[in-house]
């Protein structure tokens, strides 16, 4: 395998064939701090090349070698491993992952993250809401909400209402959770207290649900605590998550809203979304719109994002009339 061949490769293959060349504890000790799905994907490619030759495996590292602190770092320590995660996933998750091989964890909550949703949600069921909703907290928002949708009907919305309130946990409650699931799986440790849950965690598992356990949870959080329920709503849905609805959608939308409120709307915009209400316009409309947008003097940020979550409202109110129709996470469109 030449240099040429090597850039070849992508980022999780050249992890790959580097965890491999440093050895198994070195490697084992890197994967202990992935997530499984990270795992699966490097573990993968690390099955498939099992007839890497000396000379292709050094090509791969030569290729590392020159990418990282200009050529300077070794292939021990940190470092290296520095430079063979943020090669494979990143920089921004290599930092996290770093960290946390200075930090210790809580050994009982992450072997949750090995277990299926519903075998999670069958161990947990009896406990009392606020401890399934730091559980929760700690898990990827894909799994929570799957261990959601497999609780109690009754356990539902008090576990959500009480994650959407969660800031920071001491570490003594943790250790001790912890614990308590290391009945079943082997390992203990200490660390700090740390900030987990509230709505942004809410709002992404929310998302990840079907529109009818949503509606269902939203409806009896409303209930509860309104405020707290439209701070997660408006998470939730964005104003550039406007590109799920369909064009019909878009066009029943563009109905209710006034020519003063669109334009404003729009200079806070992506483009993606922009382009959407463009298309979905007569010729004529989209240029008097674009006009107004690039001719309007400057506006204040808060006018804009008050304008834009008018709109979000409105888009809800139509939804829920069954008028439009948003593509989510959790749903399957036929």
């Amino acid at each position: 395998m030449s240099h040429a061949m090597a850039t070849n490769l992508s980022g999780e293959e050249k992890a790959a064939i580097l965890l491999r060349a440093i050895g198994e504890d070195a490697a084992a000790e890197v994967m202990r701090h992935l997530d499984p799905k990270d795992i699966r994907k490097i573990g993968s490619h690390m099955s498939a090349i099992s007839n890497i030759s000396r000379e292709e495996e050094s090509a791969v590292i030569v290729e590392f070698q020159a990418a990282a602190s200009n050529g300077d770092v070794g292939f021990e320590g940190k470092e290296y491993i520095k430079s063979v995660l943020t090669k494979a996933l990143g920089s921004d998750k290599a930092e996290r992952i770093l960290e946390t091989l200075t930090n210790t964890s809580y050994p009982g909550l992450e072997s949750l993250k090995w277990l299926e949703p519903k075998t999670v949600a069958q161990m947990i069921k009896i406990e009392h809401p606020q401890t399934v909703a730091v559980i929760l907290a700690h898990l990827d928002p894909d799994q929570a909400s799957q261990i959601l949708a497999h609780l109690p009907d009754f356990m539902q919305a008090d576990v959500t209402l009480r994650l959407g309130t969660i800031e920071e946990i001491q570490p003594e409650v943790l250790q001790h959770l912890s614990d308590v699931l290391q009945e079943a799986f082997k390992g203990g440790t200490k660390t700090r207290g740390c900030s987990v849950g509230g709505t942004k965690v809410v709002a992404d598992i929310m998302g990840r649900l079907d529109k009818a356990m949503e509606g269902n949870i939203m409806g009896k959080l409303s209930e509860k605590d309104p405020e707290l329920a439209e701070s997660i709503r408006s998470l939730m849905f964005v104003f550039d998550d406007l590109v799920k609805v369909d064009d019909r959608g878009i066009q029943e939308l563009m109905k209710e809203i006034s020519k003063e409120e669109l334009p404003l709307a729009l200079r806070g915009a992506g483009q993606e979304v922009r382009d959407k209400f463009l298309r979905n316009m007569s010729s004529r409309a989209a240029e008097t719109l674009k006009e107004d947008m690039e001719t309007r003097g400057p506006v204040k940020v808060s006018e804009v994002e008050k304008t834009q979550q008018n709109i979000l409202k409105l888009c809800r109110k139509l939804e829920a009339e069954g008028r439009i129709v948003i593509a989510g996470q959790g749903e399957e469109m036929v």
